[in-house]
């Protein structure tokens, strides 16, 4: 039996493939457990430490086209919306998001997940200027060089929340994508005290569930925030490993549901469901076309990327969606 490195997030849907419930076929699964998971992501990229890990999916479309061997199988472990993720700075003024052109806005970095997406809803969804903002990051990205000419980084150690409340920025995104969390992610980094809005900040969507909802109901976009890659080298040498791993990971997900199929253990994705009225954690391509296309269409356009909308960008396998 070969062996796999694999590091994953701390989710119920996902552990059993980590303690063997939901065996990859052919494979003993071997967890490395690192956390926060975000510290992963470099590690892969860079030093392709894993033999399988979870990554940004952001991330892996630019590891992709920079070269690093690694391909993904269409599972997507976490899932989030983004409009309620904008908060304005006191006495900033900013009432709609066109509002936001000519300012300056604060994301942890350029090409983390949550901003690629957040720029993405105010450039289609609103008509916003992408270019006429100054984009303040406090971080690296994890695959270098995409960095825009207007992106300003912070050099004095203080949090883009602090610059936030100081009225230095003019809005910034919220927990690990901004405000909740300074500098690069670290042992202790997710447990770490977030930099809290004090009530003086205010979203620029205060009801963004109505409008997430009506989003998702138009578009079919539901932002994807993980996938799941694995060194091509394996792939080369097991053409059939990533149809054995998606299948692992879809037993892992249907002995999670058998369990909690009202999927309590994360009362976020509960809600979500609910949003969405379908299930908050869906794998394969065809149930996810339209978001993984807004995502390669949002890296695009971003300049973080040069592939196309619907260019192939997974494994070779056998995805059923589930």
């Amino acid at each position: 039996m070969e062996h796999l490195t694999v590091a994953l997030g701390d989710y119920p849907h996902s552990a059993a493939v980590l303690d063997g419930r939901a065996a990859v076929e052919g494979y003993v699964v071997k967890p490395i457990e690192v956390k926060p998971i975000i510290a992963a992501y470099r590690r892969m990229i860079r030093d392709l430490e894993f033999d399988v890990c979870e990554l940004a999916p952001v991330s892996y479309l630019m590891a992709r086209e920079a070269g690093v061997p690694i391909t993904a199988i269409p599972v997507f472990l976490n899932r989030r919306f983004h409009h309620g993720d904008l908060q304005c700075a006191p006495g900033s003024g900013v009432v709609v998001p066109t509002d936001l052109e000519g300012r300056r806005v604060g994301v942890r970095a350029y090409s983390v997940s949550t901003g690629v997406w957040g720029r993405g809803i105010l450039d289609e969804d609103y008509g916003v200027d992408l270019k006429s903002i100054t984009w303040v990051i406090d971080d690296d990205d994890h695959v270098e060089g995409k960095v825009p000419s207007n992106a300003e980084r912070v050099t004095d150690g203080r949090s883009l929340g602090s610059l936030l409340l100081a009225g230095e920025v003019d809005a910034a995104f919220t927990g690990n994508a901004g405000t909740g969390r300074a500098g690069a992610p670290t042992a202790g980094w997710e447990s770490a005290t977030p930099v809290t809005q004090n009530g003086e900040t205010y979203p620029l969507f205060p009801d963004s569930d109505i409008i997430e909802r009506d989003s998702y109901l138009r578009t079919g976009i539901y932002p994807l925030h993980s996938v799941i890659v694995v060194r091509n080298e394996l792939v080369e040498k097991d053409p059939s490993l990533p149809s054995k791993l998606y299948a692992a990971f879809a037993q892992s997900k249907q002995l999670h549901l058998d369990e909690d199929h009202a999927w309590a253990a994360l009362p976020r994705l509960a809600k979500q469901g609910r949003m969405i009225g379908a299930d908050p954690i869906p794998y394969g391509l065809e149930s996810n076309k339209a978001s993984i296309e807004a995502l390669q269409r949002f890296s695009r356009d971003q300049g973080l990327t040069e592939g196309n909308p619907g260019d192939p960008i997974f494994a070779p396998g056998t995805y059923a969606d589930c």
